[in-house]
């Protein structure tokens, strides 16, 4: 019996996709919850996730495998996302878009790691 092949995802690597799903959240205006219910989502839910897995890939170089188990989701699906951001960033407001949060997911993840004691 063949055994399912799961990329190991760490909670910090859940905590990266939730900061990606904030961030798409908060410039697009489609609630999180929006992007990760479980029943079927809207255009624009689908659409406003697949930008933040694109956007995981892109910014933490993720494998496909490894953004679609951040999110829950599937390789194959990782990859149709980013197979449209990508053509979506033809549009110049979008690539702007995605440039600027790029940076800004950076800029956060670069910034110096403050341990908070209890």
């Amino acid at each position: 019996m063949a055994q399912t092949y799961r990329v190991q995802v760490t909670q910090g690597d859940r905590i990266k996709a939730g900061l990606a799903l904030q961030m798409v959240a908060a410039t697009t205006g489609v609630p999180v919850e929006s992007m990760t219910a479980r029943a079927r989502l809207s255009g624009a839910a689908c659409k406003a996730r697949w930008l933040a897995m694109y956007l995981a890939h892109v910014t933490y170089s993720w494998t496909l495998d490894h953004v679609g188990h951040a999110f829950g989701m599937n390789r194959t699906t990782a990859a149709a996302a980013c197979r449209w951001a990508e053509d979506e960033r033809d549009q110049p407001r979008l690539d702007a878009l995605m440039d600027r949060l790029e940076r800004n997911l950076r800029d956060v993840l670069d910034a110096p790691r403050c341990e908070l004691s209890a």
